[in-house]
């Protein structure tokens, strides 16, 4: 039995440099690192300290309001760094990689809830779990009504994860077995309802078949329409890697962090998948896939939703793609006028290939400025949700908790609001303002 989602209003940006369906092993990483940041609702404190050794597996930061969540390295080495930001807010905890792992184990049991609870907080995989309402890391002592793993995703240059998961579907399959156990009802897993994978022969879940554009993918889509979140819900999200992460903790006791990321962008000689542990440093191993000549941002996620790690290189360790686009740097030749430059995809009528799914080539330029933020139907457009986007975000940058939970503000995450940045005339970031929105939310209404 499976439940059908079929989506109308949103848009697919065919980007260029989809990733080639081949998987190459690259070279270890010198260096990893474990963001706090990554991860909303942490104030983390710290186990170890620079020069400390560690396993793959062994703990090295925890929650301060929540104790029992903790972080654990990917990789076993020596503790080389940690980076502090503003009042000493830790930013990275930087690992310098031995030449091959060393691996705490863990005794692991699936008999019941609470086993399997312990085993999820010891090794460190808990937090990668994100509870709705909010998008956050959830408490471990609550129990979800309802699990959603998100198999499809239809953002642009997004990893197929069919493809990228295929030698590991026995594991997939132990992860949802044991994720099963921590659940008081169902386990959804959202497919591509035009595709066939091994997805689609999950046993112990209730399929999740979407269709349509982007974000028809999006999790919120799936909750919306088979269980909406309502007052004092609990629903878990888990991504599909972390199934897999869980399974193997299962059947090996030890917390591997390998898979298949997906490196993406038309910036790279060869857009293809590559196996890598999480956390890895980019800066040792991108410069040889860019392009010469070429000044680029790096991307730890998608176009959309992911995050400039430029500056810092380290790959976020929650992520399965890495892109890399060409920088917006650079004034355009009556770029205004169809005639010059490259046109994109866009929801306005003002390019003649507006209605083109021909692949091209995009860069990071907002093409404009920030203006004021007027009341169109341009918002609507891309968001499917049953809501009023445009009246949520004006809720939401006035801080009015009442609105903002009357408009549903309790049914979205930033990602739903990612193509609002995109097609925006008013060039407003809505992800962010979404999120300081559930910010406020967490703190008024708990």
């Amino acid at each position: 039995m499976s439940i059908e989602i079929k989506v109308k209003r949103g848009m697919n940006i065919p980007m260029k440099g989809k990733p080639q369906t081949s998987v190459e092993v690259l070279p270890r990483s010198k260096y990893y690192a474990v963001k706090p940041g990554d991860f909303i609702g942490i104030n983390p404190r710290l186990f170890v300290q620079p020069g400390d050794k560690v396993k793959a597996g062994d703990a090295l930061f925890y929650s301060k309001y929540q104790p029992d969540v903790i972080f654990t390295s990917p990789v076993s080495g020596t503790v080389k760094e940690i980076v502090r930001g503003k009042r000493r807010v830790i930013l990275r905890v930087i690992i310098e990689a031995d030449s091959n792992d060393e691996y705490k184990t863990f005794r692991t049991d699936d008999s019941s809830r609470d086993s399997v609870m312990k085993a999820l907080l010891a090794s460190g995989l808990f937090p990668y779990i994100k509870q709705r309402p909010y998008d956050i890391v959830p408490s471990p002592e609550d129990i979800p009504s309802a699990i959603y793993i998100p198999s499809y995703d239809t953002a642009p240059l997004a990893p197929d994860y069919s493809f990228a998961m295929h030698d590991y579907r026995k594991e997939f399959q132990r992860g949802v077995d044991v994720i099963n156990k921590l659940t008081s009802g169902k386990v959804y897993l959202t497919v591509d309802g035009n595709g066939k994978s091994f997805f689609h022969e999950t046993e112990n879940v209730e399929l999740i078949k979407v269709y349509g554009p982007h974000p028809a993918g999006n999790v919120s889509l799936s909750i919306a329409k088979t269980h909406p979140v309502n007052k004092g819900d609990r629903l878990w999200v888990i991504p599909p890697w972390i199934v897999v992460f869980i399974g193997r903790l299962f059947e090996k006791g030890i917390v591997d962090m390998h898979k298949n990321v997906a490196f993406a962008g038309d910036m790279l000689e060869n857009p293809q998948y590559y196996k890598l542990i999480s956390g890895a440093y980019l800066n040792d191993i991108m410069p040889a896939k860019i392009k010469k000549g070429k000044n680029v941002r790096i991307i730890s996620g998608n176009p959309l939703t992911g995050t400039n790690i430029t500056s810092d290189g380290f790959m976020n360790t929650a992520d399965s793609s890495v892109t890399v686009l060409e920088e917006g740097n650079k004034a355009r030749f009556f770029g205004w006028m169809p005639f010059f430059g490259t046109s994109r995809k866009t929801v306005y009528r003002v390019d003649f290939d507006w209605f083109s799914n021909k692949e091209k080539s995009y860069d990071t330029s907002l093409h404009g400025e920030e203006r004021p933020f007027v009341m169109t139907e341009e918002v609507e457009e891309v968001v499917p949700l049953d809501i009023y986007p445009v009246h949520l975000l004006k809720a939401c940058l006035t801080g009015d908790v009442d609105k903002m939970e009357q408009l549903g503000i309790m049914e979205v995450a930033p990602e739903d609001f990612a193509l609002v940045d995109y097609i925006s005339s008013s060039k407003i970031n809505a992800q962010n303002i979404i999120r300081d929105g559930l910010n406020v939310m967490m703190i008024e209404v708990g």
